[in-house]
């Protein structure tokens, strides 16, 4: 009797050294082979047609678009492939827009190399089924009708975000420090689930934190 053949995995980062490490996880777990490495978009979806992987780990941030955009690609083409995103910015937004997408599972970059081979071995099998840690969590937050809470400030800052202003212009219009500019966004971008400008004020919008008539 032969042992079962490794499934074999697709690493698409721009960071080397993430996938890399990617790399050794998957060789130490034995039921798994790296089929191949990509850094972008554009590779990632020619890597995966080429050696028909039986999982993609994408990371949501990539050179010429978003994991995101690589895994809608993959998924109109492939209904049984397992595909899992990886991302350093694990808000709500993210992990219901890979939801949506059609990803098999969604994981934290914080997470233990384990937590990504379990997500592999679970979209290897359940391709269509989706799994994330803060799942159920999540999808609480969403359907709470109070939503994000801000503090005054947090919601004096969105505002100004929303005008355009960076961090200087920030901490100019409040007479504060720079630092402490970037501490309000930050906790803002956490509190929405956000992983950048653009993101928050998305999100703002849907949330009723912010109007989208022009002023």
């Amino acid at each position: 009797m032969t042992a079962a053949e490794p499934l074999s995995v697709l690493l698409v980062d721009d960071h080397e050294l993430i996938r890399h490490g990617l790399a050794r996880a998957f060789e130490r777990a034995h039921d798994f082979a790296v089929a191949g490495e990509a850094a972008s978009v554009e590779e990632g979806k020619e890597l995966a047609d080429r050696l028909q992987p039986d999982v993609v780990i994408t990371d949501v941030r990539l050179p010429d678009g978003t994991g995101l955009d690589l895994v809608r690609q993959l998924r109109a083409d492939k209904a049984e492939l397992g595909i899992v995103v990886l991302t350093m910015y694990a808000g709500d937004e993210q992990l219901f827009g890979a939801l949506e997408a059609g990803a098999s599972a969604f994981v934290s970059k914080d997470s233990p190399s384990d937590d990504v081979i379990a997500a592999a071995r679970h979209a290897s099998v359940s391709p269509r089924s989706f799994a994330a840690a803060d799942l159920t969590d999540a999808m609480r937050r969403r359907l709470t009708p109070t939503g994000p809470q801000l503090s005054s400030r947090e919601a004096e800052v969105l505002g100004l975000l929303a005008e355009g202003l960076g961090v200087a212009g920030i901490a100019k219009r409040l007479f504060v420090s720079e630092s402490t500019a970037k501490t309000h966004i930050s906790k803002i971008y956490e509190k929405l689930g956000a992983g950048n400008r653009a993101q928050a004020i998305m999100i703002a919008i849907r949330a009723g934190l912010l109007s989208d008539e022009p002023a």
